[in-house]
């Protein structure tokens, strides 16, 4: 790999590793608000994000769909009932499916039981 890719692919990486913190508490009441549908690939693209395993590309669009869920006002604002949620489900369910190759049963075991934790059956 030439010298200029490697200086940019730590950057990226650096990147990835500084912005991958995401206040969990936020993130628990936004998804509350959002329900169990929601939840569950949300859950998913955030444990992608934590898991070393996930490469850094991963990383950064699996974070900006995570960002876009917590954003109050976006494309369909979430305050409108039942419609609020729905472009959220699209961008994470399209950026998940983009990088399914890097889910494994792990990833997906801790986000079924952090999702059992908050949404109780």
């Amino acid at each position: 790999m030439p010298e200029a890719n490697k200086k940019d692919q730590q950057v990226l990486d650096a990147e990835v590793i500084d912005s991958s913190v995401i206040d969990e508490g936020v993130f628990r009441r936004v998804l509350k608000k959002a329900g169990r549908t929601i939840a569950k690939p949300a859950l998913e693209a955030f444990e992608m994000v934590v898991d070393p395993s996930t490469p850094p590309q991963a990383r950064v669009s699996l974070l900006a769909a995570l960002t876009y869920l917590i954003m109050p006002i976006d494309l369909m604002p979430d305050f409108i009932p039942i419609a609020g949620f729905s472009d959220d489900l699209v961008a994470i369910t399209a950026v998940i499916s983009l990088w399914s190759q890097h889910m494994n049963p792990e990833i997906r075991n801790r986000a079924r039981m952090k999702l059992d934790k908050w949404f109780p059956l």
